[in-house]
């Protein structure tokens, strides 16, 4: 079937991969870094906007999903300390999402250089915090009945632990639980809890997900952890589909 000339010239929803809260010379999750290939497969789904800009109305104007990594603690090197999570960033993308937008982050496993304490007061307006109660890398198959990313192959990476705050308002709630019966593919860490939750404040859908190594471009081309040959995964088509669904798509 031909496509429309209306749907051809449909735009793109917009994704921006935002490094405000990145440390500069932090050389994690850099977008012509270990990025490159999930940021240039979701431009096949977006119109993608990089910037480590502050994030208030000028800047969110036309976005419809935010995307933030590993936020950072401290300065890497002998560059300035990094910008943490304030109470104007706080009211901006509470807005932002109350609104109608989107907004996915991703958080850690220790040692690297991730900040919780800040980023869950942002955390707090959508009913959800980081814990720092680590599991080690996982291969999860999600049952079918998961909503948005079911019947799909998780390699998880490593990472803390979403809490949810209970009868609060944006409906926080669990998309992926520790199956504890799955042992970790190396290392001794299996706690018990939430791995990647999802809310939905005011018009606007929230993504958390508790690590940041998964859409790495080892991780996606299936490389080997270490001396561990691990199976073929679908964290491509579940970052596809968690930002799809924050963008409203």
């Amino acid at each position: 079937m031909p496509i429309s000339l209306a749907a051809a010239e449909t735009p793109k929803p917009v994704l921006l991969y935002s490094r405000y809260f990145n440390a500069l010379g932090e050389t994690r999750y850099q977008p012509d870094g270990n990025y490159k290939e999930v940021l240039t497969r979701l431009r096949g789904e977006f119109e993608v906007r990089v910037h480590a800009e502050p994030l208030n109305a000028k800047s969110l104007a036309g976005v419809n999903a935010v995307l933030i990594a590993n936020p950072s603690d401290k300065a890497a090197g002998t560059n300035p300390p990094p910008h943490h999570v304030a109470a104007p960033d706080i009211a901006a993308l509470t807005q932002f999402v109350q609104g109608g937008g989107g907004l996915v982050i991703l958080g850690n496993q220790e040692a690297h250089n991730l900040e919780t304490t800040h980023l869950n007061r942002l955390l707090a307006e959508f009913g959800l915090q980081l814990l720092d109660r680590h599991t080690d890398i996982k291969f999860l198959p999600l049952p079918k009945a998961t909503p948005i990313i079911g019947g799909l192959n998780w390699l998880y990476y490593s990472g803390d632990q979403v809490v949810l705050t209970a009868g609060h308002s944006a409906k926080p709630r669990a998309l992926v639980n520790n199956d504890l019966a799955l042992k970790p593919i190396n290392g001794p860490r299996n706690e018990p809890g939430c791995l990647l939750a999802v809310a939905e404040p005011g018009k606007g859908r929230v993504v958390l997900i508790t690590d940041a190594g998964w859409i790495a471009d080892d991780s996606l081309a299936g490389k080997p952890i270490g001396e561990v040959v691990v199976k073929p995964s679908d964290n491509w088509e579940i970052m596809r589909r968690l930002s799809r669904w924050a963008a409203g798509r």
